[in-house]
């Protein structure tokens, strides 16, 4: 028998080897599927009803699209949102759990909380900046003030007998009425709550004066007439309630607040995965449907790259920094 010609067996070998890199590019593909293979958890660290569970909700359907999977909301409220921000800090970093993050969880909590099982700066990774919603300072109806010096007046007069409801402890709310206290030199007393709802709630009831928090939830009350804006906490008007001054023209200059909305997720999560969720992200803030309910909730929009909002996330933190330690504002 004849030994196969030197060219048929290159032949040969040249076949087997690219059979084998086929057979391991399948394999490989089947060992790794490509994100998302899976349904995604949206982790949301604020009750139901709240401004970020209503922007968690709309991005999920959206994200649901964009990614071809479904995107399951998880609310996980409590400790200024430092519950639902820890449940994501110890995930794994796949990308299938991802923080709806605020102010407090994504940046200001680790400067007040003695005791934080997670740092943000350093246990996750920036997606994208949602949008800011400014801090808006509303009464009951019956309230004798109308106006946010009016309110200060009346503190003054009563002193700790006109009680301030805040979404919690340590929230942007929360900390925007302990400075407005420092600032006008009054005494108020605090109701913390879990969330806008039980909030406006109470202020419907009578049972608390005014509340502090991020105005969506609030707008529409606002509207009919059910409570009273006394103050934004913007640097301009919102053109949703243009009759509404900002804290400035009431008397503070300079007292700005907002509570943002970002996306996080675990340090060690895939680039390929953020990227991703950035894109998709970004086209949901195009979308009119986002820009309407962004109008309603009195939201302004942001969008941008992980590094923007990096370099936000800093901003923020120099800023509140030496206003919270001289405020010796902590839990």
């Amino acid at each position: 028998m004849h030994a196969p010609p030197f060219a048929a067996i290159a032949r040969a070998v040249a076949l087997a080897v690219a059979v084998a890199t086929v057979v391991a590019a399948v394999g490989g593909s089947a060992a790794a599927p490509s994100w998302p293979a899976r349904p995604v958890t949206l982790v949301v660290p604020f009750a139901p009803g709240t401004t970020s569970d209503v922007l968690g909700r709309a991005l999920a359907e959206h994200l649901g699209r964009s990614l071809g999977q479904t995107v399951v909301i998880d609310n996980r409220s409590g400790a200024g949102g430092n519950i639902g921000g820890a449940a994501v800090a110890k995930a794994a970093p796949d990308g299938y759990t991802v923080l709806l993050a605020t102010t407090g969880p994504a940046a200001t909590n680790k400067l007040m909380y003695k005791e934080m099982s997670y740092d943000p700066q350093k246990d996750f990774a920036p997606v994208v900046l949602i949008g800011r919603s400014p801090v808006i300072v509303v009464a009951r109806p019956q309230l004798p003030a109308d106006t946010l010096a009016g309110l200060v007046a009346l503190a003054k007069a009563n002193p700790d007998k006109i009680t301030a409801g805040f979404p919690g402890n340590g929230t942007l709310g929360h900390i925007t009425g302990l400075l407005l206290m420092a600032r006008a030199d009054v005494k108020l007393g605090q109701a913390q709550y879990r969330g806008s709802v039980p909030i406006m709630t109470d202020l419907l009831g009578g049972h608390i004066d005014v509340g502090m928090d991020s105005m969506a939830a609030y707008v529409p009350n606002i509207r009919e007439g059910k409570l009273k804006a006394l103050a934004i906490a913007g640097a301009t008007r919102w053109s949703g309630l243009p009759e509404v001054p900002t804290a400035a023209e009431s008397g503070l200059p300079g007292f700005e607040a907002a509570v943002w909305y970002a996306l996080l997720v675990p340090t060690g999560t895939p680039a390929a995965v953020v990227e991703r969720l950035n894109a998709a992200t970004n086209g949901f803030l195009a979308t009119d449907a986002a820009k309407r309910m962004f109008e309603q909730l009195g939201v302004v929009a942001a969008g941008g790259t992980p590094q923007d909002l990096a370099a936000y996330t800093a901003a923020e933190i120099q800023k509140w920094g030496p206003i919270i330690k001289a405020a010796d504002i902590s839990f």
